[in-house]
């Protein structure tokens, strides 16, 4: 059995827009990754929002972007688990369902110095690779002198998905922020919006 390496690149995505895919794909095609998993998480312990779509509509909104790029693919794997969802328990969960793939965690710059207050913190430094993609006005901390961790550069956009929503409150365009099939999604979800 050939051992893939899959990074995993966490979100609530809420909803997925273009930079979650140019990210995801970035990972996909320009480092030694051979796919990328987007693992939609039901709830953030640091993420308590009372604007999140529910799960399953955010899952189908993943799917729906991705279902044309065979690198990228939807992880569900977090809705079966207790919540909140910690990384440690999902990547566990996740060896244990695919044991000859070799999981690695992307995540941007600006939550790397909360990485030491993240359940098992030390466990996650010392079991798996860590790939940091810098976010603008953010610091990479010091942590990126533990072996596992290392910084890789990627392009940005600065879209957030509480625009998107809020765009779609007043009924303004979200074209180009979102795939198209995910616009038309969320317009039957939000049809007052």
């Amino acid at each position: 059995m050939t051992v893939m390496r899959i990074g995993l690149l966490f979100g609530s995505f809420n909803p997925i827009h273009t930079g979650h895919l140019i990210l995801a794909e970035h990972f996909a095609t320009r480092t030694d990754l051979r796919e990328v998993w987007l693992v939609v998480s039901p709830r953030s312990p640091f993420k308590i929002s009372h604007n999140l779509l529910p799960d399953t509509e955010r899952l189908r909104l993943v799917q729906l972007a991705l279902a044309d790029n065979p690198r990228l693919r939807a992880e569900d794997i977090e809705f079966s688990l207790p919540r909140p969802s910690y990384t440690i328990a999902t990547l566990d969960a996740l060896r244990q369902r695919h044991p000859a793939h070799d999981f690695v965690l992307l995540m941007g710059g600006d939550n790397l110095p909360g990485l030491p207050r993240w359940q098992e913190a030390q466990r996650l430094l010392t079991e798996i690779d860590i790939y940091v993609y810098p976010r603008p006005g953010s610091e990479t901390p010091d942590l990126i002198t533990f072996p596992r961790v290392r910084v890789i550069e990627a392009p940005l956009l600065d879209i957030s998905a509480t625009y998107i929503r809020e765009s779609l409150r007043l009924n303004r365009s979200i074209r180009y922020l979102v795939p198209a099939a995910v616009e038309a999604e969320l317009r039957t979800l939000r049809p007052s919006a």
